[in-house]
């Protein structure tokens, strides 16, 4: 049976968050949860709304690319966005602003449209066109006066590639979300940061460095080219600790070394030049005591 996708689902989930403004109620300007749809009804035959169990003989979403012969599986891969209409900042934005933001993103090639095949859209609630990354078709029926479709590159769904930052994109260009400066690509580099921060218990490369480290080693083999080792500099600073804190409870100050030194450099009329007139007499007086003793 055709399944929709959790990519898809999450694309769904996030445009109803932020685009179905009064949820407790149904209403004209607000997309609601029947207008964002994935997979067709029972009745439906080929094409992106179908996985493999409803594919038709030379279905188009399969047989034009070898993106979608690769990814097909039971998986639907596309999505149906229906009417709705916000307003941020004074100013509006609807269905078809909405998609031809989207068309222009894909003509221009941007990172976050690569793995869309096509949008079939109107711009003006008058007229059909189609945006075929294959250039195959140009127009759809008039279903798409009232609401747009994306098929996806089924080896994309397949992959479980997330669809939204595209979409992410969208909602925050017109003010509904705040900004991110950060790419995809940085996304995806930081959710993988995360990922392996998370798990430190030698589970993985780093899990195993992080054991390593906390374990005083950082090398899995012997030491090579004589460079120090997270071990052998621990050692040498306890050692360097244990000599410091011995020198801080030492006394340095030799008192009798220091005045021998400083009489060793005098003459005895130097050192009676040095005694100030008013003890003189009594230094006289001492020195003839020990004399006569």
């Amino acid at each position: 049976m055709t399944r929709a996708p959790a990519n898809l689902l999450a694309v769904r989930s996030l445009l109803l968050t932020y685009l179905n403004v009064d949820k407790d109620r149904a209403r004209d300007a607000d997309l609601e949860p029947a207008e964002v749809g994935i997979v067709g009804d029972p009745a439906h035959r080929g094409g992106y709304h179908c996985g493999s169990d409803r594919v038709v003989s030379n279905d188009y979403s399969v047989v034009e690319s070898p993106r979608d012969r690769a990814g097909l599986t039971l998986d639907a891969a596309a999505l149906d966005v229906g009417q709705f209409r916000v307003t941020v900042k004074g100013k509006a934005h609807d269905l078809r602003s909405f998609s031809t933001w989207c068309v222009g993103q894909c003509g221009a090639n941007a990172a976050d449209t690569r793995d869309i095949r096509e949008i079939i859209y109107s711009p003006d609630g008058r007229t059909v066109r189609r945006w075929d990354r294959l250039g195959k078709r140009s127009s759809g029926d008039d279903s798409h006066l009232w609401h747009t479709h994306f098929s996806f590159f089924r080896d994309a769904i397949k992959a479980g590639r997330d669809q939204r930052p595209l979409f992410r994109r969208y909602l925050t260009t017109i003010g509904l979300l705040e900004d991110d400066d950060m790419t995809s690509e940085e996304h995806n580099w930081l959710a993988t940061i995360h990922k392996n921060l998370t798990v430190l218990d030698g589970r993985n490369p780093i899990g195993q460095i992080y054991t390593r480290m906390s374990a005083g080693e950082d090398h899995t083999g012997a030491p090579t080219g004589g460079y120090p080792t997270l071990k052998s500099i621990t050692t040498q600073l306890t050692a360097l600790q244990t000599a410091l804190s011995t020198l801080a409870g030492k006394d340095f100050t030799d008192e009798p070394a220091i005045i021998q030194g400083v009489l060793a450099g005098l003459t005895p009329e130097k050192i009676a030049a040095a005694i100030p007139p008013t003890i003189a007499k009594q230094v006289a007086d001492e020195l003839a005591r020990r004399m006569a003793a």
